[in-house]
Order: C-alpha cells, then sequence, then structure tokens
C-alpha cells in the first residue's frame, strides 16, 4: 500500500516526479507497465504524455517491458513498489540481462528520513539488483535527477544492451522540483551507438569467408537487437553462404530461402527440420558467428560446432568474442559489421561460392523434402489427443509474415521455433532464452501487441507455463489487447517429466497435474474460451479466433508423449513421428 506521505501528496504539478516523467518522455517513453507505486510518478506521467499499461501479478510487469523493447527497439520501463514487489523483477531483469534486453525499472524507495531503521518493506535494493543490471543508482537528490536518468537510458541501450535500476525513495518525488530541463537528448533507442568492426578485420574475415571450402553463417538473437535481419540476408544472398539461426535468433533470414538450415542447436534430432544440417556444420572449415552468445543449448552442449574450424565473431560485448570458441574478432554492431562484410566480399572473387552453391542449394533441398515427408502425418493427424506439431501447422499456414509469435518457456519455445515459418528476414519470434523462465509469455505476448498494435500476436504456452500467468487474462480483456492465447494442455510438465523419465527412470510428482479446464478460466476472466479435443478442430478454432480480433483463448488437449525432437532424447524414446 502507499506509505502515509504518499497518500498526502500535495497537489502542486512542478515536483520531482512530474520533472522525471519528463526526463522519461524526452528519451521515447510512451508507455510504463506498473501497478501503483511510485504513485507519484504513474500520477504526474500523463502530463508528459506517458500511459502507464497496468499488470495484474508483480512478476509480469518485467516480461512486458522486456518484450516490448524487443519489438519497438525503444527501452521497456516498468515499476514496482519496495519490498516484495521489488523482489519479483529480479527473474525479468535476469532474463533481459542474459538476453541483453534495455529495460528500465523504477523502484520505489522508502522515505530518506526513515533509511536504514527498518521501515515498511525496506530492503537494500542495492545490493539485491547489482547482479541483474548494467546500472543500479538511488537518486537522493533532486538536482542529480537529470544525470541520472541519462546515465541510465545509455547504460541500457549502448554496448550490449541490458536492463538499469532507479531507486527513487518517496518524498523525493514529492519536492518541489526546479526549472525544466534544457536538455534534449533522447537516448532512449536501441542500438545507441552503432560502431563499426576494425575495417582491416572486416577485410580478413571477407576473405577467409570467400576462400572457404565449406563456411557457414550462425546467427543469434543479436541479429534481431541490431534490427540487422536485412544486412544478414542480404549477405546470405550476394555471397551464397548457408545460414543456421539460434533460438533468439530465428527470423534472422527467411526460413524459405534455399541456403537457410533453419533452429539449429540442441534440437536437431530426427523430426527437427535441421536434422539434416548437422554434417554441413559439423564439416565447416570456417564459421561466422553473429550475434551469437555459443550458449549451450544454441550449440548442443558444445558438441555441435566444428573445433577446428576458424571462427570470425560479431559483437558488441568484447567479453562474448572468444568465450567459447576462439576467433577472428569483429567488436562492433552487427548491422554496421554486416554491411561492411557484404561490400568486402563483393569486391573479392566469389566464382567459388557461386560455383559451390547449387549443390548446396540442392542438399539443403533435399534435407528440407526428407523432413517434410518425415513429419507429414504428425502435421496432418486427427483425432484425439491432438499433436502439438497439428496445431503448429494449422497456425502455420495462417499467420501473415508480419505477425509476432511469442512462447512460453520449455516445449513450447521448441514447438514455435521447429514447427513455424519464418517466411521474411525480420520476422520475430519471441521467447524467454536468456533464463527461460516459465509463465512469461502470456505477458510477453501483452508487451509485444502494445508495441505493435496493428501486428497479429499468437501467443503459445503449455499448461504449465500457463499456470503463471492466468491473471493476466485480465489484463488482456481490461485492455483490450486482442492476443489470441493458445494453451497445449497435456497435463504433465512435459519437458520436466520426459528429462526425468530419461536420466534417472523415474519421475517427481510435481510433474503430474490434476484436470485443470483452462478454457473455462479465460471464460471467468470476461474473454473467449473454447477447449479443443481433436486435432482436425484447429483450423477452424484459429479461424474464428482472429476474425473475432479480440483477445482469446484456445485450449487444446494434445498427447502427453509428444516430445520435440531434442537430440539428447535420441535412441531413448520412439522418435517424435
Amino acid at each position: 500500500m502507499p506509505d502515509t506521505i504518499m497518500a498526502n501528496a500535495p497537489t502542486a504539478n512542478a515536483n520531482v516526479a512530474l520533472r522525471l516523467a519528463e526526463a522519461f518522455a524526452r528519451h521515447g517513453v510512451t508507455v510504463t507497465f506498473g501497478q501503483s507505486l511510485p504513485s507519484a510518478f504513474h500520477l504526474a506521467a500523463p502530463h508528459a504524455g506517458i500511459h502507464q499499461a497496468v499488470y495484474r501479478q508483480e512478476n509480469m510487469g518485467g516480461a512486458m517491458a522486456d518484450a516490448y523493447a524487443r519489438i519497438s527497439g525503444k527501452v521497456g520501463v516498468v515499476t514496482a513498489q519496495n519490498g516484495p514487489a521489488a523482489t519479483l523483477l529480479v527473474a525479468p531483469l535476469a532474463e533481459a540481462m542474459k538476453a541483453s534486453v534495455p529495460v528500465i525499472a523504477l523502484v520505489q524507495e522508502v522515505t530518506r528520513d526513515t533509511t536504514d531503521k527498518n521501515a515498511f518493506q525496506e530492503l537494500d535494493h542495492i545490493r539485491m539488483f547489482d547482479a541483474v543490471s548494467k546500472f543500479t543508482r538511488r537518486i537522493d537528490r533532486a538536482d542529480r535527477l537529470e544525470d541520472y536518468v541519462d546515465m541510465a537510458f545509455v547504460a541500457a541501450t549502448s554496448g550490449r544492451p541490458g536492463p538499469a535500476v532507479l531507486l527513487l525513495p518517496a518524498d523525493l518525488l514529492l519536492e518541489k522540483a526546479a526549472a525544466a530541463s534544457n536538455r534534449r537528448a533522447n537516448n532512449g533507442s536501441f542500438p545507441l551507438d552503432r560502431t563499426l568492426a576494425d575495417p582491416t578485420r572486416i577485410e580478413q574475415a571477407a576473405k577467409l569467408l570467400a576462400e572457404a571450402k565449406n563456411p557457414v553463417i550462425l546467427s543469434g538473437g543479436g541479429v534481431h537487437l541490431s534490427f540487422a535481419a536485412s544486412e544478414l540476408a542480404a549477405l546470405q544472398q550476394d555471397a551464397h553462404l548457408p545460414v543456421g539461426t539460434t533460438f533468439m535468433g530465428k527470423g534472422g533470414v527467411a526460413e524459405t530461402h534455399p541456403l537457410s538450415l533453419g533452429v539449429v542447436g540442441n534440437t536437431m534430432g530426427p523430426g527437427a527440420r535441421s536434422h539434416f544440417a548437422r554434417p554441413i556444420i559439423e564439416s565447416a572449415d570456417v564459421v561466422l558467428l553473429v550475434g551469437n552468445r555459443t550458449n549451450q543449448n544454441g550449440t548442443d552442449s558444445w558438441k555441435l560446432y566444428p573445433r577446428d574450424a576458424t571462427f570470425i565473431h560479431i559483437d558488441p560485448d568484447p567479453l562474448e568474442i572468444g568465450r567459447n570458441y576462439e576467433a577472428l574478432r569483429l567488436n562492433g554492431d552487427a548491422k554496421l559489421t554486416l554491411a561492411a562484410l557484404r561490400e568486402a566480399m563483393l569486391r573479392l572473387d566469389l566464382s567459388s561460392r557461386a560455383a559451390a552453391r547449387p549443390a548446396l542449394e540442392a542438399s539443403i533441398a533435399q534435407g528440407v523434402a526428407e523432413y517434410q515427408a518425415r513429419v507429414a502425418g504428425l502435421l496432418a493427424r486427427d483425432g484425439s489427443p491432438a499433436r502439438p506439431e497439428r496445431v503448429m501447422a494449422e497456425l502455420d499456414r495462417r499467420l501473415p509474415d508480419d505477425a509476432i509469435v511469442v512462447a512460453d518457456a520449455s516445449y513450447s519455445s521448441n514447438w514455435i521455433n521447429l514447427f513455424l515459418t519464418a517466411r521474411r528476414p525480420g520476422q520475430r519470434f519471441l521467447t524467454p532464452r536468456g533464463l527461460a523462465g516459465l509463465g512469461w509469455g502470456v505477458p510477453m505476448a501483452i508487451g509485444a501487441q502494445i508495441a505493435a498494435p496493428n501486428s497479429r500476436v499468437v501467443c503459445l504456452c503449455g499448461d504449465g507455463g500457463f499456470g503463471h500467468s492466468w491473471a493476466e487474462l485480465e489484463t488482456l480483456r481490461r485492455m483490450g489487447i486482442p492476443v489470441t492465447v493458445i494453451v497445449l494442455n497435456n497435463g504433465i510438465l512435459g519437458f520436466q517429466k520426459h528429462a526425468e523419465d530419461m536420466k534417472y527412470g523415474d519421475h517427481t510428482i510435481a510433474c503430474d497435474f490434476a484436470e485443470v479446464d483452462h478454457a473455462a478460466i479465460a471464460r471467468a476472466c470476461g474473454i473467449s474460451g473454447v477447449r479443443i479435443e481433436r486435432g482436425e478442430e484447429i483450423g477452424a478454432a484459429l479461424d474464428a479466433a482472429f476474425a473475432s480480433n479480440a483477445p482469446n483463448l484456445i485450449e487444446v488437449l494434445t498427447d502427453p508423449e509428444a516430445r520435440p525432437p531434442f537430440t539428447m532424447y535420441h535412441g531413448h524414446y520412439p522418435e517424435p513421428y
């Protein structure tokens, strides 16, 4: 609850809260994700042209701000009360930190005269946020307000983007403010400072790729953070280079392009579109990494990438280059550096690359055709329980290429990344892959839809993940956000259960759920909710949901034995077809 000072706040407009709102508006902020506190800020913000998107659960706002930033290219802003609400920002800020997403958290503090006196909900927020932010400051003086606001935005949007935290004592916000600032800088979009990698090294990289026998590009989420998809696609086409993406990099190139390998990493078992691509990657002699963290899932536990290859790595974070694979360092922005690399390659003799292209395209096409034949039965399977692959096939044929698909963590992320098609460079598929926390699908979809109100946004959740975010169905209704939520209800924590059974021959009791009617929950929240039990019912349900242009939920009872084609499952379970 607001403290006494906030409840008795004076009505004068020219206070620090208004100056704070004006400073955020100067950096392009038009929406904040928050509940009541800091109340003084939220009451002042509309006077600066900033509206409030109110979440229900205190751990949901950070995920909304994260997705808003990923889609809009602007800093996402989330607000919270000191104490319990602040602690619930740790997980979403950790996701933003790992996934390099610029989010600023405004956290109310206890009044300055009660600091270190065990005031109500007092906590050492500086220590708490230190590991999950690039920049954390407590603003104790009104005359430093603009300084710290500008530093927070610069920290969030520069270099490798990430979260920043500003701590605001409640009494400071009510102080009478000085005259409005004469600052004009807007540092609220990212990347803030686009830097070009060393031109000499770009020439070296171009030569390596041009002369390679089996080069390959493995692109990560950094391509989207740099809004560099068109540059990556141009390099793919003009330099005749095959491209695979990580989960977060999906959509960096069109997967319909004849030189696209699809999503690569730990999901390349039989039944995956990219199963055929493993030999292409393993035999590569030159590997170009673009905005790629070379993390465990993206490298299949560091077993996929060839150790004897020559690596080239483009990244704005110098510490990521060479973390796991020694590489020619192209420390810079992906958009600028890819464009320069393409120009450098076009100045070279690419005849050998062009000559190799037809055979490579034929090999990729054959691999894709074999995949399509292998999964054709799953993609068309009728009956009950429905298969997730059938759900994805029906969704895939209905999505426009400007749609945004959001998934919760665990199996949901895998279903959209493996069985939906990126049809254009820059198409977005959002998944919480920094920490891969459950429950973030629905709030991320809300943030994405607010950032792109004219795009179709679809959210895929399992029943396990959806259980974390039921309350936000009311948010969808209250704000009129036309997200379609698809809940795959298999009655279990699928990934947990299947992985435990594989590793231990048994699973914990936490993996099995009681019966829950998620469609009824949606209807109780005032939005359409339908339950689908058979594969042949899915298409009509999607058509009705999309035609409504309103928030809705489709619950699909799915096969608990359905598993994405993880390479670690190979040989332990019957293949997922």
